[in-house]
């Protein structure tokens, strides 16, 4: 089939097509569009526009800010549906302590409210409507108990009102919040003004990168020989992102319908957000001895050369492994003593060599988990796993 597949990043975009994949840099002094017409002019005569596919990952993400009355049910759940849905998290609030929580500084995308099974008292009052007050978001929703639907619709505008994400039996009921952050993800996506050009080149519906790569995941072991339980580290220039099989879910009780599911660091990436990556290199107690293994000081991570990119690249596989470990709480705790493999794709593939990649994952399993076997490790090269992806999404039409 004559086919052009294209992924817009924070950094690079790259082309496939018959099967031979190039990567470019992006040209910051252009927009998005114009930068492709300069690179790939030629290549992209060859194509109509129903015969391209583009997925992009170059906004970054989404922010949210999540209320929630208990740190057990509501908080936990809505943190691991927004993570699983690619939306970044700005911080939690326990209801109880909102009169005294500074609200955020940045602009927040969404705002999560959530608390209590359906068929208890109300649990938000004034003290809500007033921290509201001082928060600036462009979209808010509630998925607690039916009980504070007409308090809240009647003193908030613009209220999304969604199912109870706590089901009667304390389960997580995700279905909904999921969807709603995902639609708002995509659409955050191709609403930016770089990425609503592209539709002069392509007739389809522009997907965001990471809902690309997580429905290959299925099909991976049509590329590799990988079996689960595995993991996929995607490193890219804003944000680093990680797709999972949820037979590596701590808790069991906020599984997922998919088998899949995946999480988006935002200050991880190595070019956009380098000085965030950089900050939680610098405040995490076992960085300064992961340099001294690497054989460099801690002042590479102030340079600007091609071997201090390594060495960010090499940090960001090691935080996210440490976030999503037994060591760390805030995020999804994952099983990681049973992976089987360890899968890395995205730019981090064109810039560590197998060596570099290996020698950060046996640092991190010694150190914190203190085992001396390690998954096996493959890495995607030849961005197949983007590939196959919208492949999948093209042969469900």
């Amino acid at each position: 089939m004559n086919k052009l597949q294209i992924d817009i990043g924070s950094t690079y975009f790259k082309t496939n097509s018959n099967s031979e994949t190039k990567q470019y840099f992006r040209d910051f002094k252009v927009s998005i569009y114009s930068d492709l017409q300069n690179k790939c002019a030629k290549l992209l005569a060859n194509y109509s526009k129903e015969e391209v596919s583009i997925c992009s990952s170059a906004n970054g993400g989404l922010s949210t800010l999540i209320i929630g009355v208990t740190t057990l049910f509501s908080l936990k759940y809505a943190t691991n549906i927004a993570f699983n849905s690619g939306i970044n998290i700005i911080d939690t609030i326990l209801y109880s302590t909102i009169e005294n929580m500074t609200p955020p500084s940045q602009s927040i995308d969404v705002v999560i409210v959530v608390g209590a099974i359906d068929g208890v008292a109300p649990k938000f009052d004034a003290k809500l409507i007033k921290y509201l007050k001082s928060v600036k978001y462009q979209n808010i929703v509630y998925v607690g108990n039916s009980e504070n639907h007409s308090f809240l619709n009647k003193n908030i505008e613009n209220l999304t009102v969604l199912k109870n994400i706590i089901g009667d039996k304390l389960q997580v009921e995700e279905d909904e919040l999921k969807s709603y952050l995902t639609n708002l993800y995509q659409a955050d996506i191709t609403g930016k003004e770089d990425i609503k050009a592209l539709y002069e080149i392509t007739a389809n519906q522009i997907y965001s990168t990471p809902y690309i790569v997580n429905k290959a995941l299925s099909k991976l072991q049509t590329l590799f020989e990988v079996a689960d339980p595995f993991l996929v580290i995607d490193v890219g220039g804003a944000t680093t992102d990680i797709h999972y099989s949820t037979d590596l879910v701590e808790n069991k009780n906020i599984m997922t319908s998919s088998g899949y599911d995946r999480l988006v660091f935002k200050k991880l990436g190595v070019f956009k957000s380098r000085e965030s990556l950089v900050f939680g290199a610098k405040s995490n107690e076992f960085v300064y001895e992961l340099l001294d293994y690497l054989d460099v000081n801690e002042h590479i991570l102030d340079e600007q050369s091609d071997q201090a990119t390594v060495v960010l690249m090499q940090l960001a596989i090691f935080l996210v492994l440490y976030q999503v470990s037994k060591s760390h709480h805030d995020y999804v705790t994952l099983k990681l003593e049973i992976l089987n493999a360890i899968v890395l794709t995205g730019g981090i593939s064109k810039v560590l060599s197998d060596e570099d990649i290996e020698k950060i994952i046996r640092f991190f399993y010694k150190k914190i988990l203190n085992y001396t076997e390690i998954p096996n490790i493959i890495t995607d090269r030849e961005y197949k796993i983007w590939t196959l992806g919208i492949k999948e999404i093209e042969n469900a039409k």
